[in-house]
């Protein structure tokens, strides 16, 4: 069966489609690891309802691991409370990661999967980008992605501790 058609990324709403459809791609597809890429995940949908439930599904499977990495996660409490009170339950599974100083600036907006999938925002001004599955594509992405990583701090804890 033929994968549907990537959407195009030519607005917010356009971007925020592209997300649905890979992370939807990378579920049914099994992947074991997906890695999101964003300077400070605030235009995203991690709060999403049916996103959560289906990420829920994915990460009962055994060895899944989503990855988050930024420059800053000071949005994501405020903007994605949903998503913080859903993720102490698989903290164990879903990894923020923020990236050094010297290369959070040059950090692109980017789902990936450990296969073929890449979706990218190219333009953030414009909301332009592109939605693939391409091996060719994303795995110069991927290789980025985890020369960052290795240089990365981890970040965001699941639970606040505190007198």
């Amino acid at each position: 069966m033929e994968p549907p058609t990537a959407p195009l990324i030519d607005s917010r709403a356009g971007f925020v489609a592209a997300l649905h459809w890979g992370f939807a791609q990378a579920v049914a597809r099994g992947a074991r690891r997906i890695v999101c890429v964003d300077p400070d995940f605030a235009d995203w949908p991690l709060g999403d309802p049916a996103l959560l439930e289906a990420l829920t599904q994915w990460l009962r499977r055994p060895q899944r691991q989503w990855l988050l990495l930024a420059a800053t996660f000071d949005e994501v409490p405020r903007r994605h409370p949903r998503f913080v009170s859903w993720r102490r339950h698989w903290a164990h599974a879903v990894d923020a990661w923020r990236a050094p100083e010297d290369l959070s600036a040059s950090l692109p907006t980017l789902l990936l999967d450990d296969g073929p999938l890449l979706v990218r925002l190219v333009d953030r001004a414009h909301w332009r980008g592109r939605a693939a599955l391409g091996a060719r594509e994303s795995r110069p992405f991927r290789d980025e992605i985890d020369a960052v990583l290795q240089r990365s701090t981890q970040t965001l804890p699941a639970t606040q501790l505190g007198l």
